[in-house]
């Protein structure tokens, strides 16, 4: 009796779809107002005021100036300098992924079969891009396979949508990296997570309406009709050219082997690069290079000219390993030097960003237009995300450059989810100039599958941006981001039921055939949206459902509660890491307490 006295004084509760365990974090994600934490009413995901407690820079002495200025620049320095061994990580990961999973994607996307069902194409973009951790390596397969006649324009366009889910992975990836401090775990995980809720919906929303009356292939067509193509644009490679001079000294990869295996027309086994090159002798002792890329016969002086194959400078140049051990060997290492750089990236930015430059910096990123035309900045950040993403000319690199922002309290939510909408812009711009590119026979097919990406990314932002009650995604992210605080282990379980497991089981389910996918597929869902349904009219009108349904008391706790699943997760994983807040552990005891269940009025 005592304990239940000592929990009932805490404010009454109402039970939601995860349970009474979870309520305070769930008003997080849905009200304006703050949350109710253990430290009192502080609003995790507002930025705070920081204050300069250091001395400014009239008050210093010179040699004070002197050592300021030399740590300034050493920071500067490392700052710098880890940003692009992170990058440079992104890359090998990358290729480390292709390497492990180019041949399951090849086969995924070979079976033009199961593609041409919607469902089956949606998940499979989706498990093809997080196998080659590229969406650029996704959308070129798709293009060929679309341009060599072995895919309709209708049938790729559920696997579009798939590839603009699946490339938001890697931000998710990234944001784990901070699950060290719950705080800057939270608005991390919360802001990778934004991104991937807006590409979810935007997908399972227009997938119906495309499979109906097909919108985007119509919208594209017709865009396509009415311009005049010219052939031989080429995107910028800024990106490329900063970071190909590290990444090329450890590994190359054959881009053409990937969609060969799409295609059907791999002629290499290794995806692993060996020939960069050739060289022209002749009898008369003179020899020219030539690169592979000039893409014609060098010139001979006389007919007895030979040509000689040079071999690629790179780590893995010759090796007897198969491509999985190369792959897993560049994967632990391309996570590590990740960890460490985006580790020393946070640590930096919180020695530098504080202050009085913290307060500039986050007053410049997050400042809104003068009344009445606030609602312009949004706009303004949608246009600077895509540009940034054109000029870096990957959506992978600047998402994953936002979230360690928004871990250390510089950029906030409600800003990063614009900039995450123009990288969504900015990579198809990428990918419309890259068709552009591509030869005469494959310029049609590559410039409409560019066109539906890039208005299926404009009809997401019309849907879930343009009206501020739509923009469901914030409050979904919020709510991601405050179990993720308390349950550290529900951003594993999101990534993997995500972007793997619920894509596996439907992509199961549609090699079954469509009847089996609707026999099983439409049930659950439909269990789904009425319980999204009833846990609605829990929260704003009760009256309105029979007494039983009031709340979700009658249900067993694992069903409603997430306490269950975390001591069992708990006694799995003993760390610290993976345990709630003792604060939150003891709110817990008292809402499983019946007598305090009983005390809790509707």
């Amino acid at each position: 009796m005592p304990s239940s006295l000592a929990c009932a004084q805490d404010p009454p509760a109402t039970l939601d779809t995860v349970g009474l365990v979870d309520q305070r974090l769930g008003n997080a994600g849905t009200s304006g107002s703050a949350p109710i934490l253990e430290d009192g009413d502080v609003d995790p995901w507002a930025l705070p005021q920081l204050k300069d407690t250091g001395q400014s820079w009239k008050e210093l002495s010179m040699a004070g100036r002197v050592l300021q200025g030399a740590a300034g620049f050493l920071k500067a320095c490392g700052l710098l300098g880890s940003l692009y061994l992170f990058i440079c990580s992104l890359d090998i990961l990358s290729s480390a992924f292709q390497l492990l999973g180019s041949k399951v994607a090849g086969d995924i996307f070979k079976d033009n079969v199961v593609l041409s069902n919607p469902v089956a194409g949606l998940v499979i973009g989706v498990l093809g891009t997080v196998l080659v951790q590229s969406s650029s390596t996704s959308s070129s397969i798709v293009v060929s396979m679309v341009a060599s006649k072995l895919l309709t324009v209708r049938a790729s366009v559920p696997v579009i949508m798939g590839v603009n889910v699946g490339t938001s992975v890697t931000s998710t990836l990234v944001s784990m990296a901070q699950s060290g401090d719950r705080d800057a775990f939270r608005r991390a995980f919360g802001g990778s997570a934004v991104h991937g809720v807006f590409n979810w919906l935007t997908a399972l929303t227009l997938l119906p309406l495309e499979s109906a009356a097909a919108p985007l292939e119509r919208l594209s067509a017709l865009a396509l009709g009415a311009a005049s193509l010219q052939p031989g644009g080429r995107a910028p490679d800024i990106l490329k050219v900063l970071t190909r001079p590290l990444t090329r000294l450890i590994v190359q990869l054959d881009a053409d082997v990937i969609t060969g295996r799409g295609t059907g027309n791999a002629t290499n086994s290794s995806l692993i690069k060996r020939w960069c090159g050739t060289e022209v002798q002749t009898t008369a002792g003179n020899s020219s290079t030539c690169a592979a890329a000039t893409g014609g016969p060098c010139p001979a002086r006389n007919s007895s000219a030979a040509e000689e194959q040079l071999p690629c400078r790179h780590l893995f140049e010759g090796t007897a390993l198969a491509d999985l051990a190369v792959g897993f060997i560049l994967l632990a290492a391309s996570l590590l030097v990740l960890c460490a750089c985006l580790a020393l990236i946070v640590k930096l930015l919180s020695s530098t960003l504080r202050g009085r430059v913290g307060q500039a910096v986050s007053t410049v990123v997050n400042a809104d237009f003068p009344s009445p035309f606030g609602w312009l900045s949004g706009y303004l950040a949608i246009l600077v995300g895509a540009g940034l993403t054109f000029a870096l000319q990957s959506s992978s690199v600047f998402t994953a450059a936002v979230v360690p922002l928004m871990g250390v309290r510089v950029i906030s939510l409600e800003r990063a989810y614009p900039l995450f909408l123009g990288s969504n812009i900015g990579t198809t711009t990428t990918a419309l100039l890259a068709a552009l590119a591509s030869p005469s026979d494959m310029l049609i097919s590559a410039v409409q599958v560019a066109l539906i990406h890039f208005f299926f990314n404009l009809a997401g932002i019309l849907l879930w941006y343009v009206v501020p009650v739509l923009r469901l995604p914030i409050p979904l992210a919020k709510r991601f981001g405050d179990l993720t605080a308390r349950y550290r282990w529900v951003a594993v379980a999101y990534l993997l039921l995500s972007f793997l497991l619920l894509p596996l089981a439907a992509c199961g389910l549609s090699l079954a055939g469509s009847t089996v996918l609707a026999a099983v597929g439409g049930p659950l869902l439909v269990l789904v949206l009425l319980i999204i349904l009833v846990a609605i009219l829990q929260r704003h009108r009760p009256a309105w459902l029979p007494r039983r349904l009031r709340s979700w008391a009658w249900l067993p706790l694992w069903l409603r509660s997430l306490e269950p699943w975390d001591r069992l997760v708990s006694r799995c994983c003993p760390c610290k890491a993976c345990s709630p807040p003792q604060a939150a552990a003891k709110e817990a005891h008292c809402y499983e307490n019946p007598e305090v269940l009983a005390s809790h009025q509707l």
